[in-house]
């Protein structure tokens, strides 16, 4: 039987992978917390933990009329980002990927209600919010990694829906996961005659108070374990358009028991800013006894 042993919400923003000396300028003098955070990271949790395959819910990876989930045997090449070719050139990646429990995740997408198909093409493009996780955390390690995409018509059931799917395929297999949620709380730019203005990582400078308190409570909130009052208040919380709808979180709770969760987050960074945006690494460890399984059940497509 395979389980989910690790669980995170991990920032993924370009301005970890430019110099260090460039990241100084941009913050008065001082490191942004989330680079040391995900060397932290690495030696607490991905040098540590026992598991064989790290599935990364990709807020940048958008697909349309369904989530796909790269089957990989293995993926190599080169990195630049379309949307910052300054901070992000020629990032060389190479790992394993997991195709038999990618494959195995379209057994319990209809009965979930939802579409998730896998794919091997070589020439599958990769994005930044799994390569910079990878640089930092996966680099030498020699484990299998996989990515999810966010569908892009999806709605806060869906990604709960494909959670579940990912969920179910995890526990009928043999593999130990660590999953993560790569992507920001509120998401919000400003615009690019301000912005410049915005790069330090105090949070004074998220995009509104508003969206500063609403990221704040929920931090609060994944520290006390109380994944149940996340979910119920998704609504309010879309107000301040997390990225990508929260669909890496949102699908991450689907895979390990939604508001049945307690696990209690530990911060493995301060809560920053990156031009509006806010920006925060919480770590979920297996409580014990295990993550809650997911709700296996048939849904309706409604």
């Amino acid at each position: 039987m395979g389980e989910v042993v690790g669980a995170a919400i991990l920032a993924h923003v370009p301005t970890v992978m430019l110099p260090k000396e460039t990241r100084l300028e941009l913050n008065d003098g001082k490191e942004i917390s989330l680079v040391p955070g995900f060397e932290k990271f690495r030696k607490d949790v991905m040098e540590k933990l026992d598991y064989d395959t790290v599935i990364v819910l990709d807020s940048h990876w958008a697909t349309t009329v369904e989530f796909v989930i790269t089957s990989h045997d293995h993926r190599e090449g080169k990195y630049t980002a379309e949307e910052l070719p300054r901070g992000m050139s020629q990032i060389p990646y190479s790992f394993k990927g997991d195709p038999e429990l990618a494959e195995s995740v379209v057994k319990y997408d209809e009965k979930n209600g939802t579409w998730i198909t896998p794919i091997s093409d070589p020439y599958l493009p990769i994005m930044y919010a799994t390569v910079n996780l990878w640089d930092y955390l996966g680099k030498g390690l020699d484990k299998r990694w996989v990515s999810v995409s966010v569908c892009q018509t999806a709605t806060t059931e869906d990604f709960l829906r494909a959670g579940r799917a990912l969920g179910e395929a995890i526990r009928d297999s043999d593999r130990k996961v660590l999953l993560l949620a790569s992507g920001a709380l509120s998401h919000t730019f400003y615009k690019l005659r301000d912005l410049r203005k915005h790069e330090a990582s105090d949070p004074i400078h998220i995009f509104s108070p508003e969206a500063r308190a609403a990221d704040e409570e929920r931090i609060e909130w994944f520290k006390a374990g109380d994944h149940k009052r996340v979910l119920e208040t998704m609504p309010e919380f879309l107000k301040f358009k997390p990225e990508a709808n929260f669909s890496h979180y949102l699908t991450m709770a689907g895979a390990i028991g939604e508001e049945a969760n307690t696990s209690k987050g530990e911060m493995y960074s301060d809560y920053e800013n990156s031009v509006g945006t806010g920006q925060v690494h919480i770590y979920f460890p297996k409580p014990e006894g295990g993550f809650p399984q997911p709700k296996d059940m048939v849904l309706s497509r409604d």
